[in-house]
């Protein structure tokens, strides 16, 4: 599973061979979350809330980029957090 980002800590990954619903995953430590790309809403996991804070900020900046991901099934690099 490609890294698309990295921040604070936080590795987001996203499968590209699975089917669903648009999704990406966040690590944080031990903890995990599966996020929604339409939504932006976490499907599954727990994560501390400020984890889950700074991975809602991001994810807002890079939404499109996030769809264009899944739907393109192409693989690009993004920026975390500043």
């Amino acid at each position: 599973m490609p890294v698309i980002a990295r921040f604070y800590g936080i590795i987001i990954k996203m499968y590209f061979k699975e089917h669903g619903i648009a999704h990406f995953h966040a690590i944080y430590g031990e903890f995990n979350g599966i996020f929604n790309v339409d939504t932006l809403e976490i499907m599954e996991g727990d994560l501390p809330g400020r984890a889950k804070k700074l991975i809602l900020e991001w994810a807002k900046k890079y939404q499109k980029e996030l769809k264009d991901m899944w739907k393109t099934q192409k693989f690009i690099q993004l920026p975390g957090l500043e």
